[in-house]
């Protein structure tokens, strides 16, 4: 059905925002109102357009056992994992990463990633701004930028798509929020288990038109009380979301079927299943990604795996690792091979790193101190590593870079400057969204 997920207040009538949203749905699965209502009026068709995909690794990924890891420290910190050699001099990985080791030349790793809190949920990962900083001003996610200012490149695709599934601890999958931008640049997120969730099933096009007619029951709710300054926001967009919803470009951008299947046999296939209280390891989802973005999706964002190690249980960090390795290298590559590379930026990173020293139960626990970030295409300067961490990986001590610097690197890749050209939020006050942070100046 179509749902506006929101904060529970009655209607002078009884009825609740969120029951009113949901009334008249249409049986599109996953698809929410809120979601198709994220098309934007300034609408055009270009043959390329600039864009992200975000790679959201729920729980915080153990930054000493993947990419920075300390072959000569003490064994309680050093951990199982060997380092391996890439085809960049001098740059090496840990051995979860063989098939990006090969291609270190298209990508750029930040081992000094910092302005990470003890905070599991994805809103750091979305907006660079994690909740206990988002409190008195909403920043919203990049995606929800991108609607704002760019709108939709083609008419029926939605300029921002959200693919994190829904998860056991909701907060991994907190959506990227508009924020201060209002409602109508949220996200169109499928989701439930399935990626046919926007195909109208048994639902013939004329029955869905038929169903229009719903909307007129909205009037009498707009006029309802404390209900008419949201309800104003969809002013203007309801034919749109209508044009979104029979329009079979999303949908088709959605089935990977219609891939060669030695290419997806490139990406690897993973599974849908939850890890712990997170999301699954599901390959497929960087396929559609690059699929949405050639669709005309501005911002796609992904989750994968569940990395919230306090012990080492099966899947093990290297054993999860190695997945992502598959289907990270393989986007990157197709990406490469479609000359998409330099319009399309992707960056990879999760809530925080993990201890240096094992706990007593052989695993590692939340570390806010430092993280670290993949990126790859954007035009960037690839092949290289940015920042160090100390001896035993506990602290940046040589080029710290904070998740807002690369935030602010993705909208230098995507041609947005705030300072010159700033945001301007529901009552018209200028607003910059990396609030004095720069592009990372080795990469631009």
């Amino acid at each position: 059905m179509l749902t506006l997920l929101g904060r529970r207040q009655p209607f002078c009538d009884g009825i609740n925002r969120r029951e009113f949203l949901t009334i008249g749905g249409l049986a599109l699965g996953g698809l929410s109102m809120q979601d198709v209502l994220a098309a934007e009026q300034k609408a055009g068709v270009r043959s390329n357009h600039k864009s992200v995909i975000m790679v959201y690794l729920p729980g915080g990924p153990p930054h000493i056992d993947l990419v920075d890891l300390k072959p000569d420290a003490p064994v309680e910190i050093r951990g199982p994992y060997k380092p391996i050699d890439t085809n960049v001099s001098g740059i090496q990985l840990g051995e979860a990463f063989p098939h990006m080791a090969k291609m270190m030349d298209k990508f750029v790793l930040i081992r000094s990633l910092v302005g990470a809190r003890d905070e599991h949920a994805s809103n750091l990962c979305l907006s660079g701004y994690p909740i206990g900083e988002n409190r008195d001003n909403f920043w919203p996610s990049l995606g929800a930028v991108l609607s704002k200012v760019n709108g939709p490149v083609h008419p029926t695709v939605p300029p921002f798509v959200e693919l994190i599934p829904k998860t056991q601890h909701a907060p991994y999958s907190n959506p990227g929020h508009p924020g201060f931008l209002g409602l109508n640049h949220g996200s169109v997120r499928p989701t439930s288990q399935g990626m046919g969730d926007l195909v109208l099933s048994g639902i013939s096009l004329n029955r869905l038109s038929d169903r229009k007619k719903l909307l007129s029951t909205m009037e009498r709710y707009r006029r309802a009380g404390e209900g008419v300054a949201m309800l104003q926001q969809l002013d203007g967009v309801t034919e749109r979301a209508f044009d979104i919803l029979m329009s079979d470009r999303l949908v088709n951008a959605l089935d990977v079927t219609k891939e060669d299947p030695k290419l997806r046999e490139r990406y690897g296939k993973g599974s849908p299943a939850a890890i712990t209280d997170a999301g699954p390891d599901w390959n497929d989802q960087f396929l559609v990604a690059r699929r949405l973005v050639e669709a005309g999706v501005r911002c796609v964002t992904l989750g994968f795996g569940g990395w919230d190690y306090h012990g080492f249980w099966d899947p093990k960090p290297g054993e999860q690792g190695k997945r992502l390795d598959v289907a990270l290298s393989a986007l990157v590559q197709d990406l490469h091979d479609r000359g998409m590379d330099k319009d399309c930026s992707v960056v990879v990173w999760g809530d925080f790193g993990r201890t240096p020293r094992f706990n007593k139960d052989g695993g590692r626990d939340h570390w806010p101190q430092v993280a670290f970030a993949f990126l790859a295409g954007g035009g960037m300067r690839t092949g290289q590593v940015i920042g160090s961490t100390d001896k035993f990986g506990e602290q940046a001590d040589e080029r710290p870079i904070h998740y807002r610097d690369v935030f602010a690197t993705l909208y230098h890749n995507l041609g947005l400057n705030f300072e010159k050209n700033p945001l301007s939020d529901t009552v018209g006050r200028p607003q910059n969204p990396v609030n004095g942070h720069v592009p990372i100046e080795e990469l631009v």
